[in-house]
């Protein structure tokens, strides 16, 4: 699959650059490969560098108001500063490393409500930085993700959506300033336990960390909290792991641990 996005870095008779990605489907750890083409204008130019970079839509808590915005997470500045005549074409191949924690955006083929994903480009010409539009990424799960998700579907969890919440999760490795959360309808059989459930991954290149988060239903004398769980996957094993019975078995006691039993 070709995808191609133009964006005119200087107004009319200046400089246009046009992204190709061959193929925008990636996997966390992955990468992305394609070319930029900046085609001279009018005039001749001093572009400063060329740069893409990967942006998500981001929630972020202040004080006590919530608002969204789009988020540079990665970047890589593909060249340095050159000399473009009227009509030149510079033509600079790439490839680019995904991080490990970059959030999903597809599962089965279906994009996750709630997520944004997208590769953007950036040019510098006399101190003015045009950054153009998202290029639409697809960022599918690792298998050992997929195992998981997997699970729960069989459990009879049905998905509500996703996000990616600005902050840091105590306990685990992470280099992002942001986390994902996939939000899952509870299965019947846990109906009466819990309202939600919410999974991250937080990948690694040798292990997956999976943190669970599960809103509890208040007691008819209690109040709802909160119930989390952290355990990491080893890559070579997690093929082979009863994921459903795992999953099934903390659910199950963190339920009990609040007195309700199913």
């Amino acid at each position: 699959m070709v995808f191609k996005r133009m964006l005119q870095a200087m107004g009319v008779g200046g400089p246009s650059v046009e992204t190709v990605l061959s193929n925008p489907n990636c996997r966390p750890g992955g990468y992305l490969e394609g070319q930029v083409h900046v085609v001279g204008g009018d005039h001749p130019v001093d572009i400063e560098y060329l740069a893409v970079g990967l942006v998500t839509r981001v929630e972020v808590e202040s004080g006590d108001s919530e608002y969204e915005t789009n988020q540079e997470f990665h970047r890589q500045r593909l060249t340095g500063s050159f000399r473009l005549n009227p009509g030149g074409r510079h033509d600079v191949p790439f490839r680019f490393d995904v991080p490990w924690e970059t959030p999903i955006t597809e599962l089965y083929g279906q994009h996750l409500h709630g997520m944004t994903m997208g590769l953007r480009t950036e040019l510098e010409v006399a101190r003015a930085v045009d950054k153009g539009d998202l290029d639409a990424v697809a960022v599918h799960p690792l298998p050992a993700q997929e195992r998981i998700l997997d699970a729960l579907l069989r459990l009879g969890f049905r998905f509500s959506r996703a996000d990616v919440e600005r902050g840091r999760i105590y306990g685990v490795q992470q280099s992002l300033p942001f986390y994902q959360e996939i939000e899952f309808y509870p299965a019947p059989q846990y109906v009466r336990a819990f309202n939600q459930l919410e999974v991250t991954f937080l990948p690694t290149p040798h292990q997956l960390q999976v943190v669970l988060e599960v809103d509890k239903r208040g007691g008819l004398f209690t109040e709802g909290r909160d119930a989390f769980g952290r355990f990491t996957v080893d890559y070579a094993g997690a093929e082979r792991a009863d994921w459903a019975g795992q999953l099934d078995a903390w659910l199950r006691q963190s339920a009990q641990r609040r007195g309700l039993f199913f």
